[in-house]
Order: C-alpha cells, then structure tokens, then sequence
C-alpha cells in the first residue's frame, strides 16, 4: 500500500513539472510575436530613384530621440514604376540637370571675380583664391635702371632709412659707362659712411664690360640723430689681373635732405680727377700718410694749377698742424717762380699721436709776398683737411682714407677756399 502512494506522488510531481515546462514555453512563444509585431514598415515617401541615376543620401531631420528610443527605418522598396511616374522621373531630372547648370555658371564667375581680385576669401567657395603673378614681376636690371645717355661715369644705387631699426640700406645696383681701358679688369667698391667709418665696405662687380652689375646692399646702424649729418662715400676701384689698383672716381653723397623719397634709384655722376681741378681760385694736388708705428703724419704738397696770381713775386705753400685751436707746428715751402701751374713737391713730416687723430687737422695756405716785406703775405687759397670737426665732402675723405690705410700715401686734388 506504501509503495503504490509512492508512485502516486511522483507521477503527479512528474505531471505537473512538465504542465509548468509547457506554460512556460506558451508564454515565451507568445511573447516573442507580440515584440516583433511592434516593428511595422513606414511607407517611404521618397519618390523613386531611377535605376541608372546615382545613388542619393538622405539625412534624418526629426528632432533627437531619447536615450531610450532608438530611430529605426526599413529602407523603401523600389517598385515597378508606371509611365506617368517614368514621366515625372524625365520632368524631375530635366529641372536637376538645369539647377546644376546654374549652379556651375554661379561658380564659375565667381571664380573669375575672385582671380580677378587676386585675394582670399574664406567663405563657401574652394580654393580660396588665386595670386596674379604678373603683377609681381620684376623686369630685367637692364630694363628698370637703363644708363642715362652721356659719356660720363656713373653710379646707381639706392638708399633707405629705417627709423624702427635705426638701419642705413645701401643698395649697389650698377655702374655706366666705365672708361674703355677698365672694360677687361675687376671693378671694386668701397664704400663708407662719413665720419664714423673708419673702414670700407667693399663690393665686387658680377662681370665686367662698360657696365658692370653689383646687386650688393650694406646695412649701416645708424642713429636717427646722426644721419642728416653723415655723408655716404663711395669710391670706385679698377684692379688689374697683377692687383694693381686705378682710382676710376668717387660719389659723395650727403644724406642730409636725400632720404625724403626713400627707396628711389639714384643716378651720380662720378667725380674723377679731371673734375676736381674747376676751383674758381685753384686746386692743389696733396699725398698724405700716416704710420701708427712711429706715430708720423707725412703730408707731401705736389703741385698746383689754375691759381690766380696777383703779383710776379712767386708762390709758396705753408703747412701748419693744429690741434683743436692751438697751431702745433707750421712750415713753409719754398718760393716758386710766378707761374700759374707751380710744382712743389714740398714735403713735411708732423709729430701726432693716434688719439690725436680726431682732433688735429692740416691747413695748406697758398701766400704771395708782398710787396711791402713789412706787410704780411697775400692769400691766394686755403685749404683745411681734417676729421669731422674740420672738415666735409672730399676734405673729409682724403683724411679718412689716411687713417685707414696706414703707411700708404693717398693722394687727391682740392679746390682752394678763400679764407675766413
């Protein structure tokens, strides 16, 4: 009897654990139907796309979902189209094809005002713009800084004063019509700012020929104080294959007033030494000299020509050193016979330190005796060669070029003054 309420309890026990497995699997079944019938197609309202035309992109425009709602589309099914629709496709596609005509034509001129313009603009249109390049074009030397017409020898240079930087641009361009007998040798330049520079700043041609390129540009530093009182040198050297040097001329060019027009091409005449010799009371020839070594200033009085004489007493030249305004030492030549074109050859030798080289200064005075040897000697000229304090222009640079180039004599031509 034991047994058989045994067996009943779990038959029963086996009956409705596999009632619960079946339930369960009903509900679960059923549940899965009910979630996909959730999903229903959404009719496309994009109008067909013809089967040869390029693919189209479309871009949701609805407001943003929820974190917990996804959006979620079926793409739309392409379906047999009838002939009113393939009409419509045929009317639709003529309209696109005109729209992108427009559209080309607007960016074409657009493209075309903007190249004309020559500048960027940043705002729907790539590339931005284009740089016309003609006009940035820099002609052929040649063509911009052609020579003047004439025979005489000139320079062309530039210069520019930059008042941010407190910079002197010096721009070397070219020379003109050099001598024939310098068309085969070297030229060089040297150039200087007077009176500070003690030494040149030198430049060699790019070829040779009647013209001669330089295309150089020296920067001077340079105080806005101290440029209308500086004078630019620049002297032109002919060097031949053995290295000995031919003086072809020399520009001075006083800064003062002559950078209003900044940048501009300068054309300048070159002074030689035939053009020097115009002085309404003379000129004399002097080679000067000095050795740091023994501490000698060596001055040589070569000859004169053009004086106006005004008597047959004879001429003489006095040299006489001063320092500031104290006359350290003078000497006099002796007299000359009465001619106009007198050759001297006087030579005189001074005492002078280095540090004295900024304050001292030669003063050539040419003296006829008078008549009455009680009265003093009639001046004929004057001449004073010096450093800055005494001196200006070719005066200035005969004693600069002393200073730097020691134990050479330089030699140079002066127009006599009258005296003050």
């Amino acid at each position: 009897m034991a047994d058989q309420v045994l067996l009943l309890a779990v038959g029963v026990s086996v009956g409705l654990l596999l009632l619960g497995l079946i339930v369960y699997y009903l509900w679960r079944r059923k549940r899965r139907k009910k979630g996909r019938s959730q999903y229903e197609e959404l009719i496309s309202t994009v109008p067909s796309v013809p089967a040869c035309s390029a693919p189209v992109m479309l871009v949701s425009q609805g407001s943003l979902a929820t974190p917990r709602e996804i959006p979620f589309t079926l793409p739309p099914r392409f379906t047999t189209q009838n002939h009113g629709d393939v009409k419509n496709e045929e009317e639709r596609e003529e309209e696109e094809e005109e729209m992108k005509m427009k559209m080309k034509m607007k960016m074409e001129a657009h493209r075309d005002i903007l190249a004309h313009r020559g500048s960027l603009s940043v705002g729907r249109w790539y590339p931005v713009g284009t740089v016309l390049a003609g006009l940035y074009a820099v002609p052929p030397l040649n063509e911009v800084v052609a020579p003047p017409p004439g025979m005489a020898t000139r320079l062309c240079f530039s210069v520019e004063y930059r008042h941010s930087s407190e910079q002197l641009m010096v721009s070397l361009l070219r020379l003109g019509n050099l001598p024939p007998r310098f068309h085969g040798n070297v030229t060089l330049v040297e150039l200087r700012r007077l009176p500070d520079d003690r030494r040149p700043r030198q430049a060699k041609a790019r070829g040779t020929g009647p013209d001669p390129e330089f295309n150089d540009c020296f920067v001077f530093q340079v105080s806005g104080v101290c440029v209308p009182q500086s004078t630019l040198s620049v002297c032109v050297l002919s060097v031949e294959q053995d290295g000995k040097r031919h003086a072809v001329g020399r520009v001075l060019f006083p800064l003062e007033g002559e950078l209003g027009q900044a940048g501009r091409v300068l054309w300048r005449d070159l002074e030689t030494e035939d053009d020097t010799q115009c002085s309404e009371l003379g000129d004399v020839q002097i080679s000067l000299s000095y050795s740091p070594c023994v501490q000698r200033l060596s001055v040589v009085v070569l000859r004169a020509r053009g004086l106006q004489l005004l008597t047959d007493a004879g001429v003489c030249v006095q040299v006489s050193l001063q320092i500031h305004t104290q006359v350290v030492k003078m000497k006099r030549s002796c007299l000359m016979k009465s001619q106009n074109n007198p050759y001297f050859h006087h030579r005189v030798t001074f005492k002078l330190r280095s540090q004295h080289l900024d304050e001292a200064c030669l003063r050539f005075e040419l003296q006829q005796p008078n008549v009455v040897r009680s009265e003093p000697p009639a001046l004929l000229g004057v001449l004073v060669l010096g450093p800055f304090m005494y001196a200006r222009g070719q005066q200035l640079q005969h004693w600069m070029d002393m200073v730097n180039t020691p134990q050479e004599p330089v030699e140079l031509w002066h127009g006599l003054g009258r005296a003050t």
